[in-house]
């Protein structure tokens, strides 16, 4: 089994006392926390327990924010790779998928990525909140105002470990709607 990063859409922020009510399945990805992930978390980041582990290693964000950068920098990176079908079918699979899901919060699940590297899970998603995710933020918003071709050109090359996850209605953590 993979470890994987998991997105779930909910309409609160899960607290210490009960999960979100409608909590809706977003994307996971295998062994990694990618770019659409990151970006999605990216606006409004706030840390809140976890829906899925008993630390306080869950990471929450404003739905509309997120997904609305993620599909500016999707097109921008579209813009440069021409009549890509493979990317066109991956940019109308995610964004369909967005809209049917479209809640008030992002939640992103960290945990079995985090723990894969022996630090403190919860050190590691407060890094993640501080530096990695405003980083990607600020990288992205550059690329989108022309201002960050080398970086660009690096996400177009590589453009399936940062945007293909897998998004479905069910994941392998799925809560009752």
């Amino acid at each position: 089994m993979a470890n994987r990063s998991y997105l779930y859409a909910a309409d609160s922020m899960p607290n210490e006392a009960e999960l979100p009510q409608r909590i809706r399945c977003i994307s996971e990805h295998n062994w990694d926390i990618p770019l659409a992930h990151k970006l999605m978390a990216g606006r409004g980041t706030t840390i809140v327990p976890s829906m899925i582990w008993n630390p306080p290693i869950g990471i929450a964000a404003d739905y509309a924010g997120g997904a609305s950068l993620l599909r500016d920098l999707l097109h921008t990176v579209g813009e440069g790779l021409g009549d890509d079908a493979e990317f066109a079918d991956c940019v109308a699979r995610t964004t369909a998928h967005l809209d049917k899901q479209e809640a008030k919060y992002f939640v992103l699940e960290t945990g079995e990525i985090v723990s894969m590297t022996g630090d403190d899970p919860a050190a590691s998603v407060r890094r993640l909140v501080a530096e990695d995710i405003p980083d990607a933020v600020a990288q992205a918003e550059a690329a989108i105002a022309g201002e960050n071709d080398d970086w660009l050109v690096s996400i177009r090359t590589d453009w399936q470990q940062h945007f293909a996850s897998f998004y479905s209605d069910a994941l392998y953590f799925s809560f009752p709607t």
